[in-house]
């Protein structure tokens, strides 16, 4: 899948805000490029949410390298939950990663190192043996993000 057909499927979802943060519009020079799905269906960022998914096209500082300085590298970041999470990964986001990950492999579903904790997980270049399962996630994700903003409104 290409980075327009993941904004694409994304952004069909119902109630999806995807931001595409570029010069000039405020937004720190380190995000320009990447892509953050929110939902929303006034169309407004959320103060009280994160993003259920992220698309960025480079490492960033703090993070394992996943070396998406090559070319038409990037990695898609999905906010599975935990029982996802655990689906995917064979691990509950609680149990630590095996230290010997490598996290520059593509077309696979992986634990994000840095939020694995929070049961997000990652695809550097997803290809054909991730293509429905990301598309899966993306609605997973998508999913609970609309019962959290539906909890929100509810209060």
């Amino acid at each position: 899948m290409t980075i327009d057909e993941i904004i694409g499927f994304a952004g069909s979802l119902d109630g999806v805000l995807t931001l595409r943060p570029a010069p000039g519009d405020g937004s720190p020079e380190i995000s320009w490029g990447d892509a953050f799905f929110y939902h929303s269906p006034d169309g407004t960022v959320p103060t009280a949410a994160q993003p259920f998914a992220t698309i960025v096209t480079k490492d960033y500082p703090g993070e394992a390298s996943w070396r998406l300085d090559r070319p038409g590298a990037f990695r898609v970041n999905i906010a599975a939950g935990r029982e996802e999470f655990a689906r995917r990964t064979g691990r509950t986001p609680q149990e630590p990663a095996a230290g010997d990950e490598d996290h520059g492999v593509a077309d696979t579903v992986m634990a994000h190192p840095v939020y694995g904790s929070a049961g997000w997980v990652a695809v550097v270049n997803p290809g054909p043996r991730t293509d429905g399962t990301l598309r899966e996630l993306l609605r997973h994700a998508h999913g609970l993000a609309r019962a959290r903003h539906e909890r929100r409104r509810a209060r």
